[in-house]
């Protein structure tokens, strides 16, 4: 019995542990960055990451739904027309009402994803009235931010693994990240300046191509602050994995002591375009 006990006592223990290690992974999972074992989207932090939650939520019910019918209907079919039930098979060739209700409801369903997702669309497309505007362009294989504005310009380059410090992350800390206030209205403005690039932005909800030749336009608006990463998600070349994105939203009067460091740092002058220069001649 002692035996017995010790170990159920044993197996509870793992079970225990098991459980404890899967809560602290999920919690883990809904994070700023890609977690090891992670399932589902990092936390929203700005407003059309929240509605493009939601969305996502609306289609997991939907497809649920339509994928439990399907199944009882297929288990209900397979039960009362198997052969030994039905040796003469059914004869019906047509059902009016079968065939108006299997075109009306996918329809209607079709329509009640379609309003949510015209409406995020519209919403996603395109800041109105933003607070400030920040230029994003691509290269092979690092990113240039560009604040008009503020008249500053820097270059974002991966840390190499030889070069992290404690606490940085690798293939995705940057020695330069674009800095953000929070609450404000971002419109960004993305381009490249050789082959097609994407910025992604999980966190934000956005994914915006760069093309040679013109400047797409997509905007976030981070409501806490943070450091938050994201990455190239379009095939760009050689080092398409080594251009990561690092944005830090800081509050306003953190922002403002920022910028005003950045503006003797990364003063939009010739010497930046030397600055630029020199980081690809060094590669």
């Amino acid at each position: 019995m002692d035996r017995i006990l010790g170990i159920a006592v044993t197996w509870a223990r793992r079970i225990g542990w098991a459980a404890t290690g899967l809560v602290v992974t999920t919690g883990m999972a809904w994070a700023d960055r890609p977690r090891e074992w992670q399932l589902g989207m990092q936390d929203a932090v700005t407003p059309t990451q929240e509605k493009l939650a939601w969305l996502h939520d609306l289609l997991l019910i939907i497809i649920t739904l339509i994928t439990i019918f399907v199944l009882a209907l297929l288990v209900y079919v397979c039960v009362r027309f198997r052969e030994s039930r039905n040796p003469v098979p059914s004869k019906t060739s047509h059902n009016t009402i079968l065939e108006v209700a299997w075109t009306a409801i996918p329809v209607v369903i079709l329509v009640v994803i379609a309003i949510p997702s015209f409406q995020l669309l519209y919403f996603a497309d395109r800041a109105v009235e933003p607070d400030m505007t920040i230029k994003v362009q691509a290269h092979q294989w690092y990113w240039s931010y560009e604040y008009p504005d503020e008249e500053i310009v820097f270059d974002s380059n991966m840390v190499p693994e030889s070069e992290l410090s404690d606490g940085q992350l690798r293939l995705l800390d940057v020695d330069n990240r674009m800095v953000v206030p929070v609450g404000k209205k971002v419109q960004v403005l993305v381009t490249t300046a050789d082959v097609m690039h994407s910025f992604f932005m999980p966190a934000f909800g956005v994914q915006i191509y760069g093309t040679p030749g013109r400047i797409n336009e997509t905007w976030f608006q981070v409501d806490k602050a943070g450091v938050y990463y994201g990455q190239c998600n379009q095939i760009c070349g050689l080092n398409h994995a080594y251009m990561p994105i690092v944005v830090e939203a800081l509050e306003p009067a953190a922002y403002d002591a920022w910028l005003a460091d950045a503006k003797t740092k990364f003063a939009s002058d010739d010497s930046a375009a030397g600055r630029r220069l020199a980081a690809v001649a060094s590669r």
